[in-house]
């Protein structure tokens, strides 16, 4: 899968790779495992409603995750990360 990130989450990651390195490292590993198998469980990959097809969310966390979109079948633009409240919000 090709991973691309929106300039909104771009900010976000880079202030979580200053602040918590642990999480970065998550994030890095949970995108690497995206890109190399989108549909591993570990992923606990969803959409977030049934009307919304393309629109799907990745756990990083048990709190955080990681919303994107298809953009095709190889691509996927993320939109959004935050806890899952953040991410959820309408």
């Amino acid at each position: 899968m090709i991973v691309k990130f929106s300039p909104q989450v771009q900010s976000e990651l880079k202030k979580l790779f200053q602040k918590e390195r642990k999480l970065a490292i998550r994030i890095e590993k949970q995108i690497a495992l995206f890109e190399e198998n989108p549909k591993h469980p570990s992923l606990r990959i969803h959409k977030l409603s049934s009307t919304m097809n393309n629109i799907l969310s990745i756990s990083i966390t048990i709190s955080i995750r990681m919303v994107y979109i298809l953009i095709d079948e190889k691509t996927a633009l993320f939109i959004k990360i935050g806890t899952h409240d953040e991410v959820y919000k309408k």
